[in-house]
């Protein structure tokens, strides 16, 4: 339901949209990773087809000085940050830390139109690359991401904590959140000011739409796994009808049918 009104958000009626979707859907269902590299490609190109750069005759100038930006002091702060937890909780050290840390700091950067649009990168990466969870604790996350409050990426805090303790749950959580968080600090009024601008939308609107395309590619992979005998069947398509005709808030849909799951293993 949720990639279904990503689809319908984004591409509205473009055809262009809609393939791109179409494109990096069987890309990502193939090969059961997101294709980050199509995604960019894919804002480049309506951004070229939308709003293709134009050469302006550049008037002589004297030459300026080269300029030299100051060294930023995040980069000296990110070992100590990643560090902290595990300092002050007495476990988890940095080298556990660090990895955790950047991966959600990238995957933080790259999530496009939605929350769910980061599902099919957060599973390559952690199931498939660095093999910090299993499958079935992956699923597990994103369940415990629906039925929490707040944003869907909050799963990164559960990725953290099973894969280094509360120290690993501070610092993914706080890793997925920054580049969203500066984005909005340092970038908003930039935004907000070029709302308007061809460019910026029409980059938007491919990198999203192949974003969307992604996150159905994500369903056929997360189902494969997810639906292994007719009583999952069953509790997968009730909850899509449910939710289709009902309009039902997800997280009552996903505890219900773990109580249902209760239900079905608990010895009689």
């Amino acid at each position: 339901m949720a990639a279904y009104k990503l689809l319908k958000l984004t591409d509205r009626t473009d055809w262009r949209l809609w393939a791109i979707s179409a494109a990096v859907f069987a890309v990502t269902a193939l090969t059961g990773s997101e294709p980050i590299p199509l995604i960019l490609a894919a804002g480049l190109l309506i951004l070229f087809l939308d709003a293709p750069p134009t050469r302006r005759r550049r008037k002589n100038r004297a030459p300026k000085a080269p300029h030299r930006p100051p060294k930023a002091p995040g980069h000296a702060l990110v070992p100590a940050f990643l560090a902290a937890p595990g300092a002050a909780l007495g476990t988890g050290g940095t080298a556990a830390l660090l990895p955790l840390g950047l991966f959600f700091l990238q995957t933080g950067a790259l999530v496009f139109g939605s929350g769910l649009a980061i599902v099919p990168l957060l599973r390559d990466g952690v199931v498939t690359q660095h093999h910090w969870l299993d499958q079935s604790q992956f699923l597990d996350a994103v369940a415990i991401g629906l039925i929490t409050p707040g944003p869907v990426v909050i799963t990164a805090g559960f990725i953290g904590y099973l894969t280094a303790g509360l120290p690993g749950a501070i610092v993914a959580t706080v890793g997925i959140f920054t580049p969203i968080y500066l984005a909005v600090v340092l970038l908003g009024r930039w935004f907000v000011r070029h709302r308007d601008n061809r460019r910026v939308k029409a980059f938007v609107a491919g990198a999203t739409a192949a974003a969307a395309g992604a996150l159905s590619g994500a369903v056929v992979v997360l189902t494969r796994e997810a639906v292994i005998d007719w009583a999952t069947a069953a509790i997968g398509l009730v909850s899509l009808g449910l939710l289709w005709r009902f309009k039902i808030a997800e997280p009552w849909i996903v505890f219900a049918a773990g109580i249902l799951g209760l239900a079905l293993h608990l010895p009689h």
